[in-house]
């Protein structure tokens, strides 16, 4: 089944299979892909697909919408294309082999949803800054504290684990070399790390370090 994986600055924050035959892309949170980012329109770019052929045009967006680099109006997919809205790439998957991600995890906190979608390593920017392999580097683990859901500890095994409730907040939290960094990716509403606004710049956490996202508190737990 087709799919699009979206990232920005090389940090993946959802997966999105395309099971309908009309799948829209914009701003406004009706949208079938909603990207909360003032350089997307609000209707920005609408994906059909037709059997297994998908086509990507573009909805007379302010900036545009670009394929591998090159700025199209109606195009055919292929497979490993990429898909460039304003500094969020959008890789298209159309393959069979490449459906071995694990099914996203739903926590239900309150009345937002704590969502834990599977990750897909980041570019390697520098041996510095770039994550690590998967099972590789420290351990560590979200605990929720709020809703329903209090009390459940998700492991971050994953290179990239992405918490929140997309078109509401979403950040996406990496593992390093030194440790795990947070940072916010999606939403109008920010994250909070103890109580400060947390922005697009990646920031260290430190054990017991508390998170607050689209309503739902956690804390920050390291080996």
């Amino acid at each position: 089944m087709p799919k699009m994986i979206v990232s920005i600055d090389g940090v993946v924050i959802k997966e999105v299979q395309l099971t309908k035959d009309r799948t829209t892309l914009g701003r406004r949170p009706y949208n079938d892909i909603v990207i909360d980012n003032l350089a997307v329109s609000g209707e920005h770019a609408v994906l059909q697909m037709t059997g297994n052929e998908v086509y990507l045009e573009d909805l007379n967006s302010t900036n545009g919408t670009y394929v591998n680099g090159k700025a199209v109006k109606k195009q055919l997919l292929q497979n490993n294309d990429t898909v460039e809205i304003g500094k969020y790439k959008i890789k298209y998957i159309n393959e069979a082999a490449s459906a071995g991600f694990e099914k996203t995890m739903v926590i239900k906190a309150g009345g937002a949803g704590l969502a834990v979608p599977p990750p897909a390593a980041s570019p390697a920017a520098s041996a510095a800054t770039a994550p690590v392999a998967e099972g590789a580097g420290p351990n560590g683990s979200i605990k929720v504290l709020s809703g329903a859901a209090a009390g459940r500890e998700v492991p971050l095994v994953k290179v990239v684990t992405t918490i929140g409730k997309p078109g509401v907040a979403v950040a996406a939290i990496t593992k390093r070399q030194n440790g795990f960094v947070v940072a916010h990716v999606e939403g109008a509403n920010k994250p909070t790390l103890n109580g400060a606004p947390i922005g697009g710049e990646p920031v260290l956490l430190k054990n017991g370090d508390l998170l607050e996202l689209a309503g739902t508190q956690m804390q920050f737990v390291q080996a």
